[in-house]
């Protein structure tokens, strides 16, 4: 049954060409019916036939053509006075026909003929036995038909103009949905990038710096040597943590759903990060000021991360027998971090315009930390030499 009714969508011109013969041999009878009586307009009246059950066959092939047809025999039957038939149900047709699918014009133009057209042939063929009201009432009846036709095609195309709607703005807000999902995917790589750099630039430079020191004092101060050691295993260590605890989060999708995970740094792990810093041989000097307290963890992880890579920058670029000021001030709605040092300074490259690849991601990554938080971030170098960078992080989502 599928199948079949698949192939009539398939060929609409096979079906009404068949509804068109349908018509024809209705028409027929009635011609040879009105033949035997001699009542009708022989050759006129075979020409609007065979022209209407044209419009049956071709209607939604040329709507707009087959109604203008339709019109023409209308007109031809007046003159030729071939009186209402089985083949002027083409009318009917075409009419529901062009308010469907035809154009708006068309629509229009088959409501007013369809309203039109029972006044007119009951004028020009009126009844001599009916009495003027009966007249009305069969007009208004034969108008009925002509007006139902229009309003189911009108009815179904604003139904389909309705689906087509719905498919449309759903087809939009799937393109939504799609661009939603690119800019997530985009965020969240970056969101991986910086915790990847954060977590490998830092360890892995103390690490080197260990690894130079233990190679240079090897021979002439093996417990200098033996202490760098330990300090580069205790980096691997807490290097490794926090990777697990990172792919962790990239596996369950939200921190803390697993026991096995470390928990994210905050300023209460400052010390700790400093006093590896200062082992690694750069000393800071690192003050709080103001009221600690509890802080929103996003503002918590971004200085954190603030300050792990300004002193790994530090180490990397500030040169020989450098050294770096730390200061974390907690204001009422507002947390402020400096950190400065007295080296040489970073290049240029570094701080504006974000530094070039593998040059200044640690800088870019502070600045969409920054961003991410609502704060701002102030990074360049210092008038008396050396570089420094600022950050204001607001506290309001700290309730």
């Amino acid at each position: 049954m599928q199948r079949l009714y698949d192939f009539l969508r398939r060929h609409p011109t096979g079906v009404d060409s068949f509804w068109a013969v349908i018509l024809l041999g209705f028409s027929g009878l009635w011609l040879v019916e009105d033949t035997l009586l001699g009542s009708a307009e022989r050759p006129a009246a075979v020409f609007v036939a065979l022209a209407l059950c044209t419009v049956i066959a071709l209607r939604r092939r040329a709507p707009e053509k087959m109604l203008v047809l339709a019109a023409a025999m209308g007109v031809v039957q007046l003159v030729t006075d071939v009186q209402v038939n089985p083949a002027d149900f083409a009318m009917l047709v075409i009419i529901y026909t062009n308010a469907a699918n035809g154009a708006r014009w068309a629509s229009r133009f088959a409501l007013v003929g369809g309203l039109a057209a029972p006044t007119i042939a009951n004028t020009r063929w009126s009844s001599d036995y009916s009495s003027g009201f009966e007249n009305v009432v069969a007009t208004v009846f034969m108008t009925v038909p002509f007006a139902l036709a229009w309003v189911l095609g009108d009815s179904l195309r604003t139904r389909r103009a309705y689906y087509a709607q719905l498919e449309e703005r759903a087809a939009r807000l799937e393109k939504e949905r799609e661009a939603q999902a690119k800019v997530a995917v985009a965020a969240e790589r970056a969101r991986i990038a910086r915790e990847l750099h954060d977590v490998v630039a830092h360890n892995v430079s103390v690490m080197v710096v260990q690894a130079d020191g233990a190679a240079y004092v090897l021979d002439t101060a093996p417990d200098q040597a033996r202490q760098a050691l330990e300090t580069i295993s205790g980096t691997g260590r807490q290097a490794l943590a926090e990777m697990r605890r990172l792919l962790g989060v990239l596996r369950t999708g939200e921190p803390g759903e697993s026991g096995d995970y470390v928990p994210q740094p905050d300023v209460g792990q400052l010390d700790d990060l400093i006093e590896q810093v200062r082992g690694a041989g750069l000393p800071v000097d690192f003050r709080v000021e103001g009221r600690p307290r509890p802080l929103p963890s996003g503002v918590e992880l971004t200085a954190y991360r603030i300050v792990q890579e300004a002193l790994t920058n530090t180490r990397k670029h500030g040169g020989p027998d450098v050294g770096a000021t730390v200061r974390l001030m907690y204001g009422d709605a507002e947390l402020d971090l400096l950190v400065e040092d007295d080296g040489r300074g970073a290049q240029h490259e570094l701080y504006e315009d974000g530094g070039a690849d593998g040059l200044g991601q640690g800088l870019i990554g502070m600045r969409e930390r920054v961003g991410m938080v609502g704060g701002r971030l102030d990074a360049g170098p210092r008038p008396g030499g050396g570089f420094r960078i600022s950050a204001v992080l607001p506290l309001k989502a700290a309730g």
